[in-house]
C-alpha cells in the first residue's frame, strides 16, 4: 500500500509539482491550500506525512503544526522562504521533523520525504523490540505500547521524543553529546543538524518536568551534553 502524503500549500503551482513528483514516486497525495481546511484534513485523514508551508492564508503553518502535534505522531515537514535560524528553530520547537528552505529541487523534496517516512518506520520498528517498561523517578515508560505517565497521569509524547526520553531513561546517569543523541535517534544520514537535540529536550522538559525551568530529570551538563537523572 502506498504511502499517503498530505501537502499544506496555498501556492497552487508549487503544490503541483510536488504532488506530480511525489506521485511519480508512488505516493498519494492530498492538497489543501488553506491552514484551516489542512488541519481538518491531518486531524480526519489517514496520513503518513505532512508537507505543511510556513506562510498561509488565515493560520499560519506554526499554528497548524503545533494544533496537530499533540495528535497525531506523523512526520511533519515544514516549507518556508525566510532564511532566519529563528524560524527553523521554531518550527523545531512545535514539532515539525524537518525543515526546507525555498526554492528547492522537487527532487530534493521526495529525497527528504523519503528520508523521514524510513527514519519513522525504523523506530516504529525498534519500540517493538524494546523492554516493556521501565520505571525512574515519577516517570513510566512502556516501549511496547508507547505510553508515557508522570505521576501517574498518562501524557502523549511524538515519535521522536518518545525515542530520545526511552534512550536516555534506558541509559539512567550516562551523559551523552548530542551528536550522540542525534545519531542514535534521528540516525547519521539524516537531514538536518544536532540544533534539534536541544528543542527536541527542551519539549520534553515540558512534558515531563514539573517545573521544565528547572528539570529534575533531563540534565544538561554543560560543554558535554545531557542525562536522565533518576
Amino acid at each position: 500500500m502506498s504511502k499517503k502524503i498530505l501537502i499544506v500549500e496555498d501556492d497552487s503551482d508549487i503544490a503541483a509539482i510536488e504532488k506530480d513528483y511525489l506521485e511519480v514516486s508512488g505516493y498519494e497525495v492530498t492538497i489543501s491550500e488553506t491552514g484551516s481546511d489542512g488541519m481538518t484534513q491531518a486531524l480526519s485523514g489517514n496520513f503518513d506525512l505532512i508537507i505543511l508551508d510556513v506562510m498561509l492564508p488565515g493560520m499560519s503553518g506554526f499554528e497548524v503544526c503545533k494544533s496537530i502535534r499533540d495528535k497525531i505522531d506523523i512526520p511533519i515537514m515544514m516549507l518556508t522562504a525566510r532564511k532566519s535560524d529563528i524560524d527553523k528553530i521554531k518550527g523545531l520547537g512545535f514539532g515539525a521533523d524537518d525543515y526546507i528552505e525555498k526554492p528547492f529541487s522537487p527532487s530534493v523534496l521526495v529525497a527528504r520525504v523519503k528520508s523521514q517516512l524510513a527514519q519513522y518506520d525504523r523506530l516504529k520498528g525498534t519500540d517493538k523490540t524494546s523492554a516493556n517498561k521501565i520505571m525512574l523517578g515519577n516517570i513510566i515508560l512502556e516501549s511496547d505500547t508507547r505510553r508515557v505517565f508522570v505521576n501517574d497521569k498518562e501524557i502523549f509524547l511524538p515519535n521522536k521524543e518518545f525515542r530520545l526520553l526511552e534512550f536516555l531513561m534506558t541509559n539512567a546517569n550516562i551523559v551523552f553529546s548530542r551528536e550522540t543523541l542525534y545519531d542514535r535517534i534521528w540516525g547519521m544520514n539524516s537531514f538536518g543538524n544536532t540544533a534539534t537535540v536541544p528543542v527536541h529536550i527542551n519539549r520534553l522538559r515540558e512534558a515531563v518536568e514539573l517545573d521544565p525551568a528547572k528539570p529534575k530529570h533531563l540534565i544538561t551538563i554543560w560543554g558535554v551534553g545531557y542525562k536522565f537523572k533518576p
